[in-house]
């Protein structure tokens, strides 16, 4: 898809997302991933993995489970740039996706599968992660679309079975920023934001006890 929808969507003199500048080269490191919690309109998670120079992207609008039994609904967007993997703040409200945006994990990933390009043509790709919640095996997985007979792509983003599975809401328990540590709301109110918008994206009171009590892990090393 390249860069192009995700300029014509924004205007760089108004919001602070990095602008699209022409892809990396390709590198002998390890790929990155990363998702961000985003409090738009509504509240999704948006799940790019590293690819040619670009973030492939997708809007999880319930987030990643790490129950392989749970499906989740995984809507294709336009690519972004690679260094949006470092963005975390406001979108200015009227602005394409304007809102609070989170680096709620961030790490790398590896294929698992001899050919990429092919895989996502198929609909098929299966990848580990390694993040700070997020590890192990999982597939994103294309379907007939969503809602039936709408014509629009969709894939479904689920866990595999292994040692990494869990029943664990990770999306409650964990809810903070990788990168600051921070809650929507946090992030909302340092940057100028819509506080009151932002803290509808963040656990309720009753969970906070547990769900805040997470400990860093070291971002994993590229």
């Amino acid at each position: 898809m390249g860069l192009k929808e995700y300029r014509k969507k924004r205007d760089f003199r108004v919001t602070t997302e990095p602008a699209a500048r022409a892809t990396r080269a390709k590198a002998q490191r390890a790929r990155i991933f990363v998702v961000q919690k985003h409090q738009a309109r509504n509240l999704h998670y948006d799940f790019r993995l590293e690819w040619n120079g670009v973030l492939l992207s997708w809007a999880v609008p319930k987030g990643p489970s790490l129950d392989p039994s749970v499906k989740r609904l995984a809507a294709p967007v336009e690519d972004h740039p690679v260094d949006y993997a470092g963005f975390e703040g406001i979108i200015p409200e009227g602005e394409y996706g304007g809102g609070t945006v989170m680096a709620w994990d961030r790490g790398t990933w590896t294929p698992e599968v001899p050919d990429v390009d092919a895989a996502l043509r198929a609909g098929d790709l299966k990848f580990s992660l390694r993040g700070r919640k997020l590890r192990g095996s999982w597939v994103l997985v294309r379907t007939r679309g969503f809602p039936p007979g709408s014509g629009k792509p969709s894939w479904l983003l689920i866990k595999h079975r292994d040692a990494d599975a869990s029943k664990e809401d990770i999306t409650k328990t964990k809810p903070r920023s990788v990168i600051s540590r921070r809650t929507l709301a946090g992030i909302a109110r340092e940057g100028g934001g819509d506080v009151a918008k932002a803290a509808a994206g963040d656990p309720p009171a009753s969970a906070r006890p547990a769900a805040f009590a997470e400990r860093a892990r070291p971002l994993p090393s590229s």
